[in-house]
């Protein structure tokens, strides 16, 4: 993620964290973002829940674009990120702050009971996991809170369409309406101060819950 992505997802979790419930996460690798959600819900007293398999996306196995050895187990053969996402929590002195889940997105999205401020959808980039992700949890995700969409491409020559297609979905439902990190933390709490709220996002893209309903 590039950093101005990351600061407006900071900004976006931010104003989601005002509502005082959970910020959830789907999709967290290394835990990069999981970072920036756990400093926010910090200051709100609140908590990040992430969620993943830590066997990496499609897009991460052996042979494709993505893909990093070093993250492979040994004894298995597979990718296991987990390991080195509990170092990052570690090391980044937030790990009070997290609760990291590990499983599978809709698996764990069945059992889930109560609601959350904002979900960041980060998984996985074909229409199965990013539609799973989507049908999943955002009937968790309160009214006033925030959908976060990552990798949003709506050019195929720029990206796979799963993540973009979830996000035309939201917005055809009508119980989302389209706002940037900027405004939407212009109508919540303040940001830190000399903290600048990138204009630009790029395939960031950022929903607020106006109704039920997915």
């Amino acid at each position: 993620m590039p950093v101005h992505e990351g600061l407006a997802l900071y900004a976006a979790a931010v104003h989601a964290s005002a509502l005082g419930l959970p910020l959830l996460e789907v999709g967290t690798y290394c835990g990069r973002s999981t970072l920036l959600l756990a400093a926010a819900a910090r200051e709100a007293g609140t908590v990040a829940i992430t969620v993943d398999h830590h066997r990496g996306s499609e897009e991460q196995q052996a042979g494709w674009e993505y893909h990093d050895p070093t993250l492979v187990d040994p004894d298995t053969g597979r990718m296991d990120t987990l390991p080195t996402f509990r170092r990052t929590l570690h090391h980044s002195g937030l790990e009070d702050h997290v609760i990291a889940v590990v499983g599978r997105s809709p698996q764990v999205a069945q059992v889930w009971g109560g609601q959350v401020g904002l979900v960041f959808i980060d998984g996985g980039h074909t229409d199965e996991h990013a539609g799973g992700d989507y049908e999943g949890w955002v009937p968790r995700l309160a009214e006033g809170g925030l959908l976060v969409i990552h990798d949003v491409f709506p050019d195929p020559a720029d990206g796979g369409q799963a993540p973009y297609r979830i996000y035309r979905r939201a917005l055809a439902s009508g119980a989302f309406t389209e706002t940037t990190a900027e405004t939407a933390t212009a109508s919540g709490p303040p940001v830190p101060t000399g903290f600048s709220v990138p204009p630009v996002t790029d395939s960031l893209r950022v929903l607020r819950r106006l109704a039920p309903g997915i």
